[in-house]
């Protein structure tokens, strides 16, 4: 196994609902820390939706792992954020037989 290029600064961050007065809630998102990553592009793929196509490009992206308490151990439905980039988390699995490090499958999230 290849050691990992941990090359790219991204910010975990935890979604945290807040009362809205009205009887609803309003989303935040609240930074947990971050993690230098490797971040890994699989293959694209195009689908038909209503009227348009729509392209998808699933992510691999590889963090130091972290004990399974920690609150810096990513977990699903937790995003990574670059800058304006959004990497939300689908799940997490081992790198490697001696648990050094975690591979976060992602979908890059695309504001409108």
């Amino acid at each position: 196994m290849n050691t990992p290029q941990l090359n790219r600064r991204l910010v975990l961050e935890e979604q945290v609902r807040t009362p809205d007065g009205a009887g609803g809630f309003d989303v935040v998102w609240t930074p947990l820390g971050n993690h230098w990553a490797e971040v890994r592009a699989g293959r694209g793929r195009e689908k038909a939706a209503e009227f348009v196509m729509v392209s998808s490009l699933p992510y691999q992206i590889i963090v130091r792992a972290a004990p399974y308490s920690a609150p810096s151990r990513p977990k699903p439905d937790q995003r990574f954020k670059e800058g304006s980039r959004i990497f939300r988390i689908q799940a997490v699995s081992e790198n490697d037989p001696q648990e050094h490090y975690l591979i976060c499958h992602c979908k890059e999230e695309v504001p409108s």
